[in-house]
């Protein structure tokens, strides 16, 4: 898999993930500071992995996703990032983003590397997102190939239905 940044390449650390597998167990850290494994979550579920809501694109996708979830049913929407969990508070708070759910890989780094996700060079997580059925099992994944680019909103919400 080929990511870049600027038309730069990246290095990805960790295994890519594919349409088929089982989805890889995760310790992120909630908005509360509480460990969240995929254990504590159920359902249907997207994760909206992101470099960090404090820059555009991040920021346009997590409300496009947070105006999404009003029209979804029995779907829990998680947008996840480097950022520090006190910084996504306030980006919700910030935006009346009440829909999703923010997760924070700073603690621990795990799912960043269970997912393919972790960019070497940065520090960060690529812009990806990635759709867990209620078996856990992945039925969606697109690792956005230049970091700066939009995720194919309806080619995922497409395939909510």
């Amino acid at each position: 898999m080929n990511i870049t940044f600027n038309g730069n390449p990246l290095t990805l650390k960790g295994k890519e993930i594919k349409v088929g597998d089982t989805a890889p167990d995760f310790l992120l850290t909630d908005t509360n500071l509480n460990d969240i494994s995929l254990a504590d979550t159920s359902g249907k579920r997207v994760l909206v992995v992101v470099p960090s809501l404090d820059t555009p694109i991040c920021d346009m996708s997590a409300k496009r996703f947070n105006e999404e979830a009003t029209k979804l049913d029995n779907v829990s929407i998680y947008v996840i990032s480097m950022d520090l969990p006190f910084a996504q508070a306030r980006w919700c708070g910030a935006t009346g983003s009440d829909k999703i759910i923010t997760l924070s890989d700073y603690k621990n780094r795990s799912f960043g590397e269970n997912y393919g996700t972790y960019i070497n060079e940065l520090g960060l997580l690529t812009r990806a997102i990635f759709i867990i059925d209620e078996n856990n099992k992945v039925i969606y994944v697109e690792y956005c190939s230049e970091v700066k680019s939009e995720p194919n909103f309806e080619a995922a919400l497409n395939a909510l239905k």
